[in-house]
């Protein structure tokens, strides 16, 4: 229950609706990040107990969306309930810290939540309930492998590889090496990351009991009701059922509040007001399963958790042609939203809401579900039909009536039901259609008595196809009647050009393809029926080759075998180098001890900063009007660009917009307040007049049109193409769209500013990868020096380039607001803001036009880019240099051209993304070697062996390398992952399978670190011994989650001779190493890492006339007698940089220190109907040159794997034609979860020579990130075996994201002929 205290909160505008808020300030663990209850950062155990069984109820759900209100009577546990380090750590804390399933550590407290909450219903979980726990938390960082098999050392059996560095396999039967042939172990590989061992035993019996005084609560048969006013909202909770209607009748428009997952985001996105709710969570009468022979009535209060559970167990009961309705139900219920919406969101409250997408709905309605009713006025029933979804006003619930409960009747012999879904990723995600389906038949024939089909997400509300249904009965269940019925149901069914939410065109396919899906399943139900009886009937069964689009791709616990070298035998036991160390942090991750920014308690007068951003793309600025504004409550002050002391327009980078606004998002003020939420409701009262102004640019197609670029354009060029492409046998051209890319960092924009008293001094906390860049922009903003302007930095909760140049822009915004009213600024971007005004990656248009010889041989290439850089310039020419110079890929082409330009146009702008360019240019690559195979009827594999670099040489910038690393990784990758024997298979599959495919692709890689410029390289540390022989190290490099503290303790540990438990590392900031270059690159562990050995060793040295002189002396007497002998124990360590430069004149030059090699092969299956994809295995091998730290470098490689995954499959930024971003939010835009990742995942490391760098290591912080690309062109196979088998065109462009969209467009058949028919849709 809510301290006494708190209440006086729920007086700001919608904190009743969000137990954040009022977590007591001390408790920073629950971490806030999206704000919608979708990505799971937020996740804590609410513990109830029920009088009516005696039991007591655990269960997860997102702090985000809990009404504060609605927690009366029930205990509430954070992660530092769980176990804290100051205390006793809990195992799931520790074996999630040392499983290496936390990098920046800002999701795993959710984590820990999602695991503990399980771990407390169920002690010995299985991996299946593990892997459905995590599905509702989201991690951009870990890519999940880890995560869940921390949770898997829970299981009764522990899944996890037993393995633990021995060198021998855990399938080290002889057979089964044979059929796997990838987990052949060599003696000098490990592939244990941490040893089990070391786990303290998980006992269930000594958790934390549940508190006595809310027991006697619960049972006090005295209840009564409940009421808590703020200054705008009153909360009702009644006492009985009498008690609601009595309230239903004197607040007809209240809102009946459950589990807030409809009502609490309408208030918060869209400004939705009530005066009064009413909340009858645990009202008694409302909980009950009534099971009779015809079906099963289910209590509005049941959760959908509990629905889930309820059903199951029915399911067991019922003979199984009863339970037709509840197995459709329940394998919807597996994948609708995550585990912790599933126990907020009502059974009740799902039916009346009656949302468009619904998943429960079609399928309730398609069993004749029934919904009770009963206000004082009495009981009565309503059939959940199409009337009462599509919102008919006289089959709607009157205003005074609640729902009381369900009714589901059984199914019947002849009676068929169905739930079919398709959505952008598989669990977790609102569907793009779906759709409950039903037929009757007469008793013993395949006559249609009833057919019922009702379609989700196609309208406003979920529509019934009724007509269609009525036209069909009577009907035989043929393929006549299904062709009939996909026409009656086109024309039914319409959805019109300009629809929300776009995808006309494939919606409307998927009307007609999951209509065919339900058709076979019905169709093989009656044959099997039939064989099953002594009837004497015949009913046709399906082809053999339809059978498997009957079943949905199953969700599986992820596994795979992490490969590296083992540290030398004769290595000193103490030198941490090259072991896979848990990260530094991570038992504080774990904890929800580790402090991020607006962890760091409220400051004396600190205000809150809301902004306010354009919401014209090109527009001429004519009023500001903040009256209304600075009128109300607790705002202190808006800021406008007149505010700024200085430059507001910054090397073209504008802080406050002034005169004129050139993107939507653009920030034209921000207002200050004593808390967030006033800020928030006074930056909606801000006036602002706009006059458009033309042109408005919104796409790269666009700015070509207007000639609109930031920068000249960018060539390399090698040989003489135009004379080539005359003596080829073929010329081939294409382009190639790749789409942007959201960071979706879980941690957002956070800046504490701090105006000092004295000498204009500004200290800012933030989490950044570039703090020399903020300390620049706010002192030119502030038009004072930098050495007033203190930036410190604990850890940013991941970042993956989007902290690079941002920050800057709003750490000026911050300053100048702090600057104005004196008063310390903490400015945290909500997720839709950060989405909305940071941007993200450069979305790409590739053209390319290749001459080559029948046998495969490229002789000529000429590539042109074009990026979409925004409105100002950013790091987009940067990126286009990146681009150009790292185009070529792996491949030698004696005759090649590469030119780039990047598009100025009127969207926020883009900036630097993990890669930096090189994931979205090097599809193009991959995409003209995949055209020049199939023209010359070879595998996209045999044109890339052919075309590959083989020896020494020289790129086409004239750098010289050699790729006897990449050679090693493309061969290791072809045999150890069977790539041969599973294509066979693959294509056996998709013989016997005309609508589902298997494709596989393996992708080689030729990377790049570093930057091309030697001063960008360049880093510096400082090293103090303090005389108790504990030594604190500090660096330029900015800790990401990237382990980049934990790598430069391991240096310290070697270089110094002594444990990594004496060193410590607190911070990066410009107080200690000035002047510090980015921690992007892949270069934060390089550069850094040899300016602390370079500090260390000059300490060594100062050191080593007092060792010599007692040399069997311990590292403090030896310390001690250094300071009596006046030894300096500090020093600055440095890193002049590796020598880089680019000629761009010439275009030519040593641009990069080394380069990273890489293959990935990954294998997917492809649903033809939907556009689904399952990614079945990937094997990833990455040169790593020596690892220092291979959990780290691992978890790098799997985390940008995963994330490339997702840019190349399901990640999809919506613009509208007026340049509005879309996708604001984890609802809007999908990064992979844990059912995304490979049900199969195996990493190897592989070994070879590095000397440039420390230790000779490798950065592989990026790298992984572009290997993704596999999954793409695994599909990209796959729709190719589709398309063979329809008789089309051999050569198609697959653009990236493959969404299911383009790919089942693309899989083009008789239902996408049906629908093209119709105008096409602009969108």
């Amino acid at each position: 229950a809510p301290p006494p205290s708190t209440p006086t909160k729920a007086e700001q505008p919608g904190s009743l609706f969000s137990l954040t808020p009022f977590l007591p300030v001390h408790l920073t663990g629950t971490k806030y990040s999206c704000g919608s209850g979708g990505c799971g950062a937020c996740t804590v155990m609410v513990s109830r107990y029920d009088p009516k069984t005696k039991k007591i109820h655990h269960y997860p759900v997102t702090a985000c969306l809990v009404p504060i209100c609605s927690l009366y009577g029930a205990a509430v546990t954070t992660v530092e309930g769980v176990g804290s380090i100051k205390t006793r750590i809990h195992p799931v804390q520790e074996r999630l810290a040392k499983c290496h399933g936390t990098q920046c550590g800002f999701c795993s407290p959710g984590m820990v939540m999602s695991i503990y909450t399980l771990l407390r219903n169920h002690p010995e979980p299985t991996p299946e309930q593990i892997t459905e726990a995590l599905g509702g938390n989201l991690c951009r960082c870990t890519g999940y492998r880890p995560i869940v098999e921390s949770g898997k050392t829970f299981c009764a059996e522990s899944a996890v590889c037993q393995m633990k560095g021995s060198g021998k396999c855990c399938m080290d039967q002889e057979e089964n090496i044979s059929e796997v042939p990838f987990v052949f172990c060599f003696v000098e590989m490990c592939t244990k990351l941490y040893n089990e061992d070391e786990f303290q035993p998980f006992d269930p019996s000594q958790e934390p009991i549940f508190p006595p005084e809310l027991i006697r609560m619960a049972e006090d048969p005295n209840k009564r009701r409940l009421t808590f006013r703020g200054k705008r909202t009153t909360w009702i909770t009644p006492v009985n059922l009498n008690d609601l209607l009595e309230l239903k009748t004197n607040f007809p428009e209240a809102p009946i509040i459950m589990g807030n997952t409809a009502v609490g985001p309408s208030i918060k996105f869209r400004d939705e007001f009530h005066p009064v709710f009413i909340s009858p969570l645990g009202l008694q009468e409302l909980y009950f399963v009534d099971s009779t022979d015809d079906g099963v009535t289910i209590g509005a209060g049941y959760s959908l958790a509990q629905l889930n559970d309820a059903l199951h167990f029915i399911v067991s009961e019922q003979p199984k042609e009863k339970t037709k309705t509840y197995h459709a139900l329940l394998k919807h219920l597996r994948t609708l939203a995550g585990a912790q919406i599933r126990n907020m969101a009502t059974l009740g409250g799902h039916v009346v809401s009656r949302p468009n997408f619904s998943d429960l709905n079609p399928i309730l309605a398609a069993g004749n579900a029934t919904i009770n009713l009963i206000s004082k006025e009495g009981k009565r029933q309503i059939p959940l039909d199409g009337r009462f979804l599509e919102k008919s006003p006289e089959a709607n619930l009157k205003s005074e009536e609640t729902v009381l409960s369900v009714y589901i009747p059984h199914s019947t012999r002849w009676h068929f039901v169905s739930g079919l879904r398709i959505a952008q990723r598989q669990e977790n995600a609102f569907a793009m259609v779906n759709a409950g389906m039903s037929v009757k038949f007469e008793d013993g024939t395949d006559t249609i008595k009833e057919l019922q089909m009702f379609y989700g997400s196609v309208g406003p509300t979920v529509v019934s196809a009724s007509k269609t249904c009525q036209q069909l009965t009577g009907r035989y269940w043929n393929d006549q009647m299904l062709s009939d019925a996909c026409q009656l149901v086109l024309d039914e069914i319409y959805i019109p050009p300009d629809a929300e939410g776009g995808m006309v065109e494939y919606r409307r396919t998927l009307i007609i393809s999951l209509l065919f899906k339900f058709y076979l399943k019905v169709r093989r139900g009656l044959n099997k029926m039939v064989r099953t009886t002594s009837l004497g009937l015949w009913f046709p069964d399906i082809p053999e080759r339809f059978v498997s689009a009957l079943e949905d791709f199953p969700i599986e616990t992820p596994q795979g075998i992490q490969m590296f070298q083992c540290v030398d035998p004769y290595q000193p036991p103490q030198d941490p180098v090259g072991h896979p160390v848990m990260h530094q942090s991570a038992i504080k991750h774990t904890t929800g001890e580790a402090v991020f920014v607006d962890d760091i308690p409220p400051i004396s007068q600190e205000l809150f900063l809301a902004v306010v951003t354009s919401t014209r793309a090109h527009a001429k600025i004519i009023l500001i009007d903040t009256s209304e504004a600075l009128a109300l409550p607790g705002v202190a002050d808006v800021i406008t660009a007149e505010d700024v002391p200085g430059d507001n327009n910054y090397q073209g980078e504008i802080f406050y917009a002034q005169n004129e606004v050139i993107c939507v998002g653009q920030i034209v003020c921000t207002v200050a307040a004593d808390t967030y939420a006033h800020a928030k409701e006074a930056a909606k009262k801000v006036r602002i007049v706009y006059e458009d102004l033309e042109p408005r640019i919104i796409t790269i197609e666009q700015a070509l049109e207007h000639n609109s670029f930031l920068s000249a354009e960018k060539k390399i060029e090698q040989g003489n193409v135009e004379q080539a492409f005359k003596h080829v046998d073929q010329i081939i051209e294409g382009e190639v769209h790749v789409e942007g890319q959201e960071h979706f960092y879980m941690e957002t924009q956070t800046i504490l500013a701090i105006p000092q008293e004295e000498d204009k001094e500004m200290v800012l906390h933030l989490g950044t990868q570039f703090q020399t860049h903020v300390q620049e922009y706010v002192a030119a903003a502030l038009n004072i020096p930098r050495n007033r302007i203190a930036c410190h930095t604990k850890r940013a909760g991941g970042a993956f380039g989007g902290k690079v140049s941002k920050p800057a822009l709003l750490g000026a915004v911050s300053a100048v607001a702090a600057n104005k009213t004196g008063r310390p600024i903490r400015f945290i971007l909500e997720r839709g803001d950060d989405m909305l005004i940071t941007a993200g990656r450069h979305p790409l248009l590739g053209k390319y036009k290749i001459g080559f010889m029948n046998n495969g041989v490229i002789k000529a290439a000429d590539i042109e880019y074009y990026i979409n850089g925004g409105c100002t310039p950013d790091e987009s020419e940067l990126v286009m240099e990146f681009i150009v110079l790292r185009c070529e890929n792996a491949y030698y082409i004696p005759n090649f051209r590469c030119r780039g330009r990047p598009c100025k146009t009127n969207l926020p702008s883009n900036t630097a993304f993990r890669g930096f360019g090189f994931p979205q240019g090097i599809v193009v690559s991959e995409a003209y070697i995949t055209a020049v195979a199939s023209q010359c009827n070879l595998t996209p594999e045999q044109v890339k062996e052919i075309n590959m670099y083989k020896r020494t040489s020289r790129t086409v910038h004239k750098q010289i390398f050699n790729p006897e690393p990449l050679r090693r990784c493309w061969k290791e990758c072809l045999e150890k992952s069977s790539f041969s024997a599973r294509k066979l298979a693959a294509e056996e599959f998709n013989k016997k399978n005309y609508w589902k495919k298997r494709g596989l692709a393996v992708v080689p890689m030729k990377f790049t670190v570093g930057m091309p410029t030697t001063f960008y390289n360049q880093a510096a540390a400082l090293v103090h011994i303090y005389l108790d022989g504990s030594v604190l190290v500090s660096h330029g490099g900015c800790e990401l989650g990237q382990g980049l503290h934990t790598k430069m303790i391991q240096v310290a540990s070697r270089e110094l001779n002594i444990p990594e438990s004496y060193i410590h590392l607190s911070e990066t900031n410009t107080t200690t190493v000035p002047n510090a270059t980015f921690t992007a690159g892949s270069m934060g562990a390089d550069i850094n890492g040899k300016a602390v050995q370079n500090a260390c060793q000059i300490l060594k040295a100062r050191l080593q006339p007092v060792i010599r002189k007692n040399p069997k002396g311990t590292w403090e007497e030896w310390i001690s007698e250094a300071y009596e002998e006046s030894i300096n124990l500090s020093t600055t360590g440095y890193f002049k940089g590796y020598q880089t430069n680019m000629d761009w004149k010439k275009g030519e030059g040593d641009a990069f220190p080394y380069f990273v090699y890489g293959a990935s092969c990954s294998e997917v299956e492809v649903d033809c109907l939907t556009g689904a994809h399952k990614l079945l295995r990937t094997d990833i091998f990455m040169d790593a040159a020596f690892s220092i730290n291979p959990a780290v470098d691992i978890g790098q490689i799997e985390g940008a794997f995963v994330q490339g995954m997702g840019f190349y499959t399901i990640e999809e930024l919506k613009y509208s034609p007026e340049g509005v971003l879309y996708s604001r939010g984890p609802d809007d835009y999908k990064i992979p979860t844990v059912t995304e990742i490979p049900e199969e995942f195996n990493v190897t490391l592989v070994r070879s020579q590095n000397p440039i760098a420390i230790y000779s290591s490798k950065g592989l912080g990026e790298a992984g990130m572009f290997l993704g690309s596999s999954v793409l062109f695994a599909i990209y196979d796959a729709v190719a075996a589709a398309r063979r088998e329809r008789g089309l065109t051999k050569t198609f462009t697959l653009s990236s994201p493959a969404t299911p969209e383009l790919i089942r467009m693309t899989c083009v058949d008789q239902f996408t002929d049906m629908v093209r028919v119709v105008r096409r849709a602009p969108y």
